[in-house]
């Protein structure tokens, strides 16, 4: 079966890959919510009303703690830290004698100059995805993940937060369209970074994406996810045995090839229903299901819904 790429794919020809589509399927969105610069003692404690929140370390260095860890977390300059699914947090930092000088944060769009010095430079934001997001990005990170500017992996993020930061304070013509797009390449560089910092990710798509064996096998259920796969031509394309290549794909991904396969077979449904010229009919064949009412059942089980109810719950969302 030839899948065409009507419904499941962007109309743009250039090649993608398997973490791109990811992070367009759950419409990854990263939006910068201000900042503050501060010399001196100081503390600050702040709601998270975010499932994926970040706070980056300009310059100069801080203390994070956050409901749910174990011990605070050092921040150095060019640090990215994202809290997922945290309630409250708190930073701290500076030198001197006396109390620390508190002050509230809002997430209010502003940067806010506490002392007139900027020896401690934070800007923060928050990740929006939709609740395909919610399923894959937010269950696919840890409580907090912790990307260090001083590792080789984060070259490219130190970058990314200079320019923002610079774009944020600078006042100039067409700051906003730079500091959103900026903003996108962090999300993207965050995870770069995790992936290659981490000693071991976490079983998930997330640890899929990066494991080089698996990944020919992954490629080919990402780019034909209508084709009947069979355990034998995965594994080939992988150069393993059918068993080794069922127990690793189990292993790094938490289930079994086929059943990651029809999940993302779902996922796709969903962004395609959120677009209300899609035809159900069509649709399920596209998806390698052979009639309207097998990929109903199918979709069901899945989302807990049927496909013409979630059309509806999305767009009245």
């Amino acid at each position: 079966m030839v899948v065409s790429p009507y419904f499941l794919r962007d109309s743009s020809d250039m090649p993608t890959d398997q973490l791109s589509e990811v992070l367009r399927l759950v419409e990854a969105r990263s939006a910068i919510g201000g900042g503050f610069a501060v010399g001196g003692k100081w503390k600050t404690r702040f709601e998270l009303e975010f499932p994926l929140k970040f706070t980056a370390m300009v310059r100069g260095s801080a203390v994070l703690n956050t409901d749910g860890i174990a011990a605070p977390i050092e921040l150095g300059a060019g640090d990215v830290v994202v809290m997922n699914s945290r309630r409250w947090a708190t930073l701290s930092g500076g030198v001197g004698d006396g109390p620390a000088d508190e002050f509230t944060m809002t997430d209010a769009n502003t940067f806010m100059s506490i002392d007139g010095r900027d020896d401690d430079v934070i800007i923060g934001g928050h990740v929006d995805v939709n609740q395909a997001g919610v399923d894959l990005l937010v269950t696919a990170l840890p409580p907090v993940v912790h990307v260090r500017g001083s590792a080789d992996e984060a070259a490219q993020l130190v970058g990314l937060i200079e320019r923002l930061y610079d774009e944020v304070v600078g006042d100039r013509i067409g700051a906003g369209f730079a500091i959103n797009q900026h903003s996108q390449l962090l999300v993207l560089a965050v995870l770069r970074a995790y992936i290659a910092q981490a000693d071991e990710l976490p079983a998930g798509w997330l640890r899929v994406l990066a494991d080089e064996r698996l990944r020919p096998a992954v490629r080919l259920m990402h780019e034909e996810p209508g084709k009947p796969w069979r355990l034998e031509e995965l594994a080939r394309e992988s150069a393993m045995s059918r068993t080794s290549f069922a127990e690793r794909f189990r292993d790094v991904a938490g289930v079994p090839p086929l059943a990651y396969l029809n999940a993302w077979r779902m996922r796709l449904a969903q962004r395609a229903l959120r677009d209300e010229q899609t035809r159900v009919g069509p649709l399920a064949y596209e998806l390698g299901y052979t009639s309207e009412s097998a990929f109903s059942n199918a979709f069901k089980r899945e989302v807990g819904m049927s496909p013409l109810r979630y059309r509806a719950s999305a767009r009245a969302q």
